[in-house]
């Protein structure tokens, strides 16, 4: 019954994970509309909104939304705003979180920043594939080698997750600071118009009690 009707290739799978239907613009929309909806008071929600974001800047690829998750849970947040707020790092927004952090990171640590961004993922390729490896050898007794990881630690993940987390507390804050008052306010607004659809169908009901 709720299957779908014509079966997602693999290709496709790959190119709505890149560009969702309807394009990031419906999809951003989507998520908005959501997140003033959630059933929570607005700063619970923020919070939420903040952990998001601030995750989002960091490089620890594959557990954004378990590490959102859980900062909105310390910081007594929502936690499907934290989930929900995690795409704003997405493959548009990507190369240029990237960036801003590597080079952040970069030059707190008296570094020359060179970017290239197909190089970066690269490089996390390689690295997640190397850490596998190493992992593996536990068990089928090959020989573990972490030379490379050491040397990916030092120039690439160090700076990123420096720069990233001063980028992303900076960014993260902004979105706080901007969603509180306006979820507040849109939450005042919807309380309002459902207390004035409610006394409108009390009117209604009553006067047709008295007829």
């Amino acid at each position: 019954m709720f299957k779908r009707r014509e079966k997602r290739g693999t290709g496709r799978i790959i190119l709505e994970a890149v560009y969702p239907p309807g394009g990031w613009g419906r999809a951003f929309n989507y998520m908005y509309h959501r997140l003033k909806r959630l059933p929570d008071p607005p700063h619970r929600i923020a919070r939420g909104m903040a952990a998001g974001i601030f995750i989002s800047f960091t490089p620890l690829f594959g557990l954004h939304f378990f590490m959102a998750g859980f900062i909105a849970w310390l910081l007594r947040g929502n936690v499907v705003a934290a989930i929900f707020s995690t795409f704003i790092g997405n493959p548009v927004t990507f190369p240029l979180i990237a960036a801003g952090s590597m080079f952040t990171g970069n030059f707190l640590l008296g570094r020359e920043s060179l970017f290239h961004f197909h190089v970066l993922m690269l490089a996390f390729k390689k690295a997640s594939g190397e850490l596998w490896w190493n992992m593996m050898s536990i068990f089928n007794g090959t020989e573990a080698h972490w030379e490379n990881l050491a040397e990916f630690n030092h120039e690439i993940f160090v700076p990123y997750m420096l720069g990233g987390a001063i980028n992303g507390l900076i960014v993260a804050s902004a979105a706080y600071a901007l969603a509180h008052p306006v979820i507040d306010a849109y939450q005042r607004r919807r309380s309002r118009l459902l207390k004035q659809k409610l006394q409108a169908r009390l009117k209604i009901r009553s006067g047709a009690m008295v007829k």
